[in-house]
């Protein structure tokens, strides 16, 4: 198999920077087979430093049989193995490479919240982990980012081998101006939202967790949020496709919900359960490789100039009190190109069309990362 530095690039960058290993540790790569190459050399990366690797394949067809076999006898058995697995796990490297968002397009929506609620409680078990979840590159993913497979795959690596050093200091005064707001409004086209933040924890995520990285995520205050808000990025939940999705807000829950289509599954999702019409996280993204939404919430989250407003679950790190099995990352992008728009933070502007005008913050805009 021959070489490529950019994997080897990316294998340290996992290995060392977004779960920082340490010799001895138990390290579970879990990922597809079509991920090979990664795979083989995060076997070499950790074997070479004195981790312990362990690898459990998937496959989204295999997923999707199993989803349609499923009986409540054998979630729970798949639950407490994982559970059992998880306490002899120090780091875990998942591994996506989607070709499709409509492989579970006919799985019944029961079965999909059924799996979800149930792996819910040991969430906060995977998440007490050093962990880090990243995308492979497929045929699928390239069709839908309109690329060849050679345009996709370099582009992807491109942006997954962003300076994370570079990002994570460049982070600091958002962080802290932040931390010290308590009035957060939001404006554009078909969008006026005004929230607080106050008291809740700033978390700067610059390759930590995710690959590509490249935002900065609080929570609202849980009944604070007002307004309306437009979405203008296609995202894939549920095994549908969503565009164009409007929520309006009153008392911090989502009164009024409107897309494009699948308005059926839009009402099913909001319904889950009490939590999943209120808000548990806002973040705002920065990574400046990447510019336009692929229908991959993994990269169109870190959109340079976007923001992710997200119906249901809050995380254990940031939690502003909404529990729910739904956790929704919706993305608004504010550049010119996508008609642009403004955040204000205690009334004053600091981004203007996805660029940062205040002087702290000019770092964090693409020409400086």
């Amino acid at each position: 198999m021959f070489k490529d530095s950019r994997i080897e690039a990316l294998s340290k960058t996992l290995v060392h920077h977004s779960i920082k290993m340490q010799k001895g540790e138990n390290v579970m790569i879990y990922g597809p087979v079509k991920a090979k190459q990664l795979i083989l050399q995060l076997l070499k990366e950790i074997r070479a430093n004195g981790g312990n690797p362990i690898v459990e394949l998937s496959d989204d067809d295999i997923t999707r049989e199993m989803l349609l076999a499923q009986t409540d006898q054998a979630l729970k058995r798949k639950y407490r193995w994982l559970e059992v697995q998880l306490e002899d796990i120090d780091c875990m490297i998942h591994i996506r490479a989607l070709d499709s968002d409509y492989t579970n397009a006919d799985v019944p929506s029961e079965l999909l919240m059924n799996e979800r609620k149930n792996i819910l409680p040991l969430q906060s078990k995977r998440l007490g982990k050093k962990w880090v979840l990243l995308n492979y590159p497929t045929e699928g993913a390239a069709h839908k980012a309109k690329m060849s497979y050679e345009q996709y795959f370099d582009y992807l690596f491109d942006v997954m081998n962003v300076d994370y050093k570079l990002m994570e200091e460049a982070f600091n005064p958002l962080k802290e101006l932040m931390e010290k707001t308590d009035r957060v409004k939001i404006v554009g086209p078909g969008t006026n939202l005004e929230f607080s933040i106050k008291g809740l924890n700033v978390i700067p995520c610059a390759g930590e967790n995710n690959i590509p990285d490249g935002e900065i995520f609080t929570a609202p205050v849980k009944d604070s949020v007002n307004g309306t808000i437009s979405y203008n990025t296609p995202s894939a939940y549920r095994g549908r496709v969503f565009n164009n999705v409007k929520l309006t807000f009153k008392g911090g829950k989502i009164i009024d919900a409107s897309a494009d289509d699948n308005l059926d599954v839009l009402e099913e999702i909001f319904n889950t359960d009490e939590g999943s019409r209120y808000v548990g996280e806002f973040a705002i993204g920065v990574n400046p490789k990447i510019k336009h939404p692929m229908t991959n919430t993994l990269f169109d989250e870190k959109i340079a100039g976007s923001i992710h407003f997200t119906p249901g679950n809050s995380y254990d790190h940031c939690p502003n009190g909404n529990k729910s099995s739904v956790h929704w990352d919706l993305v608004l992008i504010q550049t010119k190109e996508y008609g642009g728009g403004e955040i204000y933070f205690d009334g004053e502007l600091i981004r203007k069309d996805g660029i940062f005008v205040k002087e702290s913050l000019k770092g964090l805009n693409p020409e400086n990362l």
